[in-house]
């Protein structure tokens, strides 16, 4: 209830009294302030890892909105996704752990502790600098011959062990649009012995994880060369001797597209799927 202005009349003052507008309520809004004062809070059913991924996206939303006026759908779609997923084409942020100066223990991702401090003993260095088995040597199509990264490891557990010997990162791994890398330290006997960037080539992105294995292993193979690990495939008379005696280069026909080719195979192997030796066109 309110009063209006008072009007003078004659000797006297008249005060009329206005009655208060009533505002009209929909069922509508009655159930809406009836859900925002006595419904149960919903951060009560949700667990704590999503109530911090709502509200990072909540605050990334924000700062979004806050940074440009409008905002495009492809922005919105991005803002509403899972901001804990990640795609393996993006890297895996897998970074060497970093250790206080207080750890009693050697952090291999930057150290070059004992590299070339002493040499190692009889046993091991006639483990490392044997000549290969020749049965053991592989070949690619292109001609490029090489040892199994297998036969690497068993030479390393001859010379040191099992567990003698290991591979440490020294940075994260770095992957681009087809190439996995990472570089690593080969650790024998408690000192550096090698520094060496792996690498290996992929072809879809679920493959990524399986390239990771191949990048160490190359990784393995180029640390070996400095202790002078199957250093006859380096050898270029040894190169030639070996493909001499032990390889052929043959005429392949692909068994989908029908497209033939020459490769590189061993004399005891055959041509492997999705090839087969074709024979030879007479010109």
């Amino acid at each position: 209830m309110s009063l209006t202005p008072a009007r003078r009349l004659g000797a006297g003052f008249i005060c009329t009294i206005q009655r208060p507008r009533r505002v009209k309520s929909t069922p509508t809004a009655f159930f809406d302030r009836h859900l925002k004062h006595h419904s149960p809070s919903t951060r009560a059913f949700t667990s704590p890892s999503l109530r911090r991924r709502q509200e990072q996206t909540t605050s990334t939303s924000s700062r979004a909105a806050s940074s440009s006026p409008a905002s495009s759908p492809s922005s919105t779609s991005a803002s509403s996704s899972d901001p804990e997923l990640r795609s393996l084409t993006d890297g895996l942020d897998d970074p060497p752990p970093l250790l206080s100066p207080d750890e009693k223990q050697v952090d291999w991702s930057r150290s070059f502790h004992g590299l070339s401090k002493e040499r190692f003993s009889k046993e091991a260095a006639d483990a490392l600098l044997g000549p290969i088995d020749e049965n053991d040597v592989e070949i690619k199509p292109d001609g490029i011959i090489y040892l199994p990264e297998i036969k690497y490891r068993r030479i390393l557990n001859r010379a040191f062990g099992p567990g003698g010997w290991g591979l440490a990162p020294r940075g994260e791994t770095i992957v681009t649009g087809k190439l996995v890398t990472r570089e690593y330290a080969l650790v024998a006997n408690g000192r550096l012995v090698s520094v060496a960037r792996g690498e290996q080539n992929y072809f879809e992105s679920e493959n990524i994880p399986t390239a990771t294995e191949g990048c160490k292993s190359n990784a393995l193979m180029r640390c070996c060369k400095d202790l002078g690990v199957a250093s006859e495939l380096w050898d270029p008379r040894f190169i030639r001797k070996w493909m001499s005696g032990k390889a052929k280069e043959v005429w392949v026909e692909h068994v989908v597209n029908k497209k033939r080719k020459k490769i590189w195979i061993r004399k005891d192997d055959t041509a492997r799927y999705p090839f087969k030796e074709a024979p030879v066109k007479n010109s």
